[in-house]
């Protein structure tokens, strides 16, 4: 248990991706495999039921303690965090434990969940009191199922990789299949017997870089050259991934380096139809038969290792490809992308084709369904016939433009259109590697921004565990101030400070953990999209609200509306009734 609250604390204390990498890296080499597996089962969110409910604990606290649950729960507030809280109101054991995190969790938290209600308290006592304050923060983490830690996944997928010298795309092969919290399946896990033609194994994605802001308005696009020379498409607000079809299997990797193939069931189904040795990039979309949904619906389906009929049904996705990285077992990235465009368009068309004349009914019901018919509001007239599969797997379209004139106004519909501007790309370019100024380029529409004022404040997470630094912010709906969205992220460290003592000083009303104040700062948020919604009170969602800057120069009667904001949805917003 010390090594793995030590790595907790150097995980916790560190924003830099190489010290998190280097620390897990450190834990993995010296600990035993029946701790190590324990390790990477927390810390890849695989937590296990809750041990003991959060009403048991603070009255078990309160009666070993003997501190009365007011002064528990002001404790609570301060710090802010009920783990961390229960933690410090024990006094220390002189050393910790001698317990390792597998003797631990195999003798004192897998019992915790059968034992009558007085022997889990007499075991969860007993165990509080032979941690220390860090130890038993952890501890009351793992047994309420909310252990966090600032790492990535992915992060420790690539240290895995590191310490048992593979690569990455083959270690989260590994950790995202089935295994168990044993010594033997960890050994398996990290063994370094590998097949060099491993199915697995994705391309590094080729990255655009964005439009220069002296032509971001559409000024002196005759900077690039002629514009014949570009393929022009849509730029997709959904998930970048590559869909992988070798050995059998057909897998989904998405850009952060995750397999999300069990997330999306019904590409899995369509990528079954592709040719062995074929990968394809593109975008994963929320998708209806009239274009693109917003990504509010694809992040409904995120995360999901099972997916029901009735979650497929209400969120549908669909794989919009555009490029073709692998064809027939041979890498064909150094081919211009005019014929891999070409060679893409021939292959969709035939394995829409395949999934036409399927041969049974069940097979034909299962790929004929609306999610992909009717392009009418999303593609240009001008569009392929090829772009009309029955099956959640298409073809991204081509944006006809003869000149940048034309080009522009095209990027002016964007928004309407439900995607985030033009990607721009040139026809004689092979598939790089990261990101290479000159081949690509991204031409995404300017974010929203509104004026709005601080209504509510609660504590962080992490190191802002203690501060009030995630808020919530209101528009005008007459005399009253209406929420509209939480944001968190866009201030300076100082300007948090800041902040987090102007809560302190103005709070007017306190429920739970939220505290409301006095609405006197006003704040720019910038976003990127935004929908009518009815399960919001304002009538409309904001996607990926953030913090522009601190209007110190605005009084909250200067704050913008509700109406204004609502009109911006009808204007270029979509909508949602779910």
């Amino acid at each position: 248990m010390k090594r793995f609250t030590q790595l907790f604390d150097e995980l916790d204390q560190t924003t830099r991706t190489t010290e998190k990498v280097a620390a897990l890296e450190n834990y993995f080499r010296q600990t035993p495999a029946q701790d190590a597996v324990w390790a990477l089962q927390f810390l890849c969110a695989r937590t296990l039921p809750r041990a003991v409910s959060t009403k048991l604990l603070w009255q078990w606290t309160s009666d070993e303690t003997g501190l009365p649950a007011w002064l528990i729960e002001e404790c609570h507030d301060s710090v802010g965090d009920m783990a961390e809280t229960i933690a410090l109101l024990f006094r220390d054991s002189a050393h910790g434990t001698s317990l390792s995190l597998s003797e631990l969790v195999e003798q004192r938290f897998l019992p915790l969940r059968l034992l009558p209600e007085s022997a889990r308290r007499t075991l969860l006592v007993q165990t509080w009191r032979e941690l220390n304050a860090l130890q038993r923060f952890v501890w009351n983490k793992l047994i309420t199922g909310h252990f966090r830690v600032g790492v990535a996944r992915t992060l420790v997928i690539r240290a895995l990789a590191a310490v048992a010298q593979i690569e990455p795309a083959i270690m989260a092969h590994r950790v995202l299949g089935k295994w168990k919290p044993t010594a033997d399946d960890f050994n398996r896990l990290m063994s370094g017997d590998v097949d060099p033609t491993d199915v697995a194994k994705p391309y590094p994605f080729f990255l655009a870089s964005p439009v220069e802001i002296k032509i971001k308005h559409g000024e002196n696009l005759e900077v690039l050259g002629q514009i014949v020379e570009w393929l022009v498409e849509w730029k997709w607000d959904g998930i970048r991934a590559q869909l992988i079809r070798r050995g059998g299997e057909t897998l989904i990797w998405s850009r952060g380096d995750e397999m999300v193939t069990d997330t999306f069931p019904e590409v899995v189904e369509a990528g079954s139809l592709l040719p062995e040795g074929t990968v394809l990039d593109g975008e994963m979309l929320a998708w209806q038969k009239d274009g693109p949904l917003p990504f509010a619906k694809l992040q409904r389906r995120l995360g999901r290792k099972q997916v029901s009929a009735k979650t497929r049904a209400g969120f549908p996705v669909a794989f919009v490809a555009y490029d073709l990285l692998e064809l027939d077992g041979m890498d064909v990235r150094a081919q211009p992308l005019k014929e891999r465009r070409a060679r893409l368009e021939a292959l969709l068309s035939q394995v829409a084709t395949r999934a036409e004349s399927a041969t049974t009914q069940t097979k034909r019901r299962r790929f004929e369904t609306p999610l992909l018919a009717g392009l009418e509001n999303i593609l240009p007239e001008q569009s392929s016939i090829a772009l009309r599969p029955v099956f959640p797997l298409r073809l991204s379209p081509i944006v006809p433009a003869e000149s940048w004139s034309e080009l522009t106004r095209w990027q002016g519909e964007a928004r309407g259109r439900g995607v985030e501007g033009l990607m721009l790309k040139k026809l004689d370019s092979t598939y790089g590697v990261g990101r290479q100024r000159g081949a690509w380029w991204k031409w995404k529409i300017d974010s929203l921004v509104i004026d709005a004022v601080l209504i509510s404040a609660q504590r962080g997470h992490g190191r802002r565990a203690s501060l009030y630094s995630d808020y919530t912010f209101a528009l005008w709906d007459g005399v009253e101030l209406v929420p509209v969205a939480k944001a968190y992220s866009g201030l300076t460290d100082e300007e948090i400070l800041e902040v987090d003592a102007f809560v302190r000083q103005h709070t007017i009303g306190k429920f739970g953990p939220l505290r409301s104040v006095t609405p006197e700062l006003v704040f720019e948020l910038a976003f990127e999209g935004i929908q009518v919604s009815a399960r919001h009170k304002a009538g409309v969602a904001v996607r990926f609200p953030r913090m522009n800057r601190w209007r110190r120069d605005k009084k909250p009667a200067d704050a913008d509306t509700l109406e204004s904001l609502r009109a911006l949805a009808v204007m270029g917003g979509t909508h949602d009734q779910g």
